[in-house]
């Protein structure tokens, strides 16, 4: 019976759309920031759906919630699913939220079957992956497998000077499990490629194999402000053009090395008025790249290029290279190739160009991920898509590797 179960594609996309509805903007995409009143109402939504369909819900010290389906052995370590809820400010539909809800589809799916797993299942939402109001990004996931201090993320502030911690309290989601503590054996994340690869390739299914590194920075230019008009350009301690010639070397460095990225994407002026010089930028720097030792090189040049620009232009530049997230290995990348093959999908392997939940639970469990086409590679934007159809195989791919993996860890634990 199981060889033959899937997922019902039509309840998925409703899911989604009603998700969707939640901080849903005129362009069709959301607008659902951490520890907000919307992020409440999604929160709220997924424990409704989970606890209907049998689920224990247990919410830890950050945030994360885990709504736990018993299986037939529940002191065997459970088969975990999840993502995240939280939007950019200008989001889709499909990052993060399709992740979860390819899980409460497949928790529904198993629900109405009647189906009895060997080992119990969970299915998780994580506090603010996208670090767009807090940083950093992942921050759920990442405190919980301890690569961040709990109190440290709990009093990060967003630009109004609100603590994160009193905003998941204040929306009822600071709950007392200990972070680390869910008895999981295997890790699977469903998610959108947020790139054309598979488009262009004509595949349905991406293997992640791996997580490509990241590097955030938090840039200060200090200069000096004064009249736009009465200032001689050899006089000026311009902030904007120290910072503008940072911006484009950004560029240069993201070239200048295979499979580069380089970005600035925040940036604050003071005192931001169109005939003052700018005395005071502050703006952020976002460098990628799937080696360890290329990306590292990338962050010498950066560093390098900043003392530069500080010595010549006789102003201060301070660089907090604040977060760091190393390349990472997806060691449970077959069984989501396995699953592929045997429910006949297309499939390639592929590396995750963006941070996810599923990097920082590969420091703890096998973990892996199953990717799916994105309209024109598009992320980040509200006219993110992904089809009913595209939705479905990524969620039938989870259904049968949480199975399989659900399977093994039986096995292995009964041959012991």
């Amino acid at each position: 019976m199981q060889e033959q179960l899937r997922i019902n594609e039509k309840r998925l996309w409703d899911t989604l759309m009603e998700m969707g509805e939640i901080g849903g903007t005129e362009k069709g995409g959301c607008n659902r920031l951490a520890g907000t009143d919307l992020d409440k109402q999604s929160r709220d939504l997924f424990v409704e759906w989970c606890k209907t369909a049998g689920c224990e819900i247990s919410i830890d010290k950050i945030g994360n919630i885990f709504a736990r389906r018993p299986g037939k052995y529940n002191d065997l370590p459970a088969v975990g699913t999840g993502s995240h809820l939280d939007t950019q400010p200008t989001g889709g539909k499909f990052d993060g939220v399709f992740g979860v809800l390819s899980g409460v589809e497949v928790l529904r799916t198993l629900h109405e079957n009647n189906i009895e797993t060997p080992t119990p299942m969970e299915f998780s939402v994580w506090t603010n992956e996208e670090g767009s109001r807090f940083q950093p990004a992942m921050q759920g996931s990442g405190t919980y497998v301890g690569r961040f201090d709990l109190e440290t993320e709990l009093n990060k502030t967003d630009v109004n000077g609100i603590r994160l911690g009193d905003e998941l309290e204040r929306i009822g989601y600071l709950g007392d499990t200990e972070l680390g503590s869910r008895h999981i054996g295997a890790f699977f994340e469903t998610h959108i490629e947020q790139g054309p690869i598979l488009e262009d390739e004509k595949k349905m299914i991406g293997v992640v194999r791996l997580g490509q590194g990241i590097r955030w920075y938090n840039i200060e230019v200090e200069g000096r402000p004064s009249h736009s008009g009465t200032t001689p350009m050899h006089l000026r301690k311009d902030a904007m053009l120290a910072a503008s010639l940072i911006v484009a070397e950004m560029e240069n460095i993201a070239h200048r090395h295979e499979n580069g990225l380089g970005t600035v994407g925040f940036m604050q002026v003071y005192p931001n008025s169109r005939n003052t010089i700018p005395g005071n930028i502050k703006f952020s720097a976002d460098l990628r790249n799937p080696v360890p030792e290329v990306l590292l090189e990338m962050h010498n040049e950066l560093l390098t290029f900043c003392e530069k620009i500080a010595s010549e232009r006789h102003l201060k530049i301070n660089v907090d290279p604040f977060w760091y997230f190393a390349p990472v290995e997806f060691n449970a990348s077959d069984d989501v190739k396995a699953a592929a093959e045997k429910l006949g999908y297309s499939h390639m392997d592929i590396y995750a160009g963006a941070g996810h939940d599923a990097c920082y639970m590969a420091d703890l469990v096998p973990t892996g991920m199953i990717f799916t086409p994105c309209l024109n590679g598009i992320s980040h934007n509200e006219a993110e898509y992904s089809s009913p159809e595209e939705c479905a195989a990524g969620a039938n791919v989870l259904l049968h590797t949480m199975l399989e993996a659900s399977e093994r860890i039986y096995q292995e634990h009964r041959s012991k």
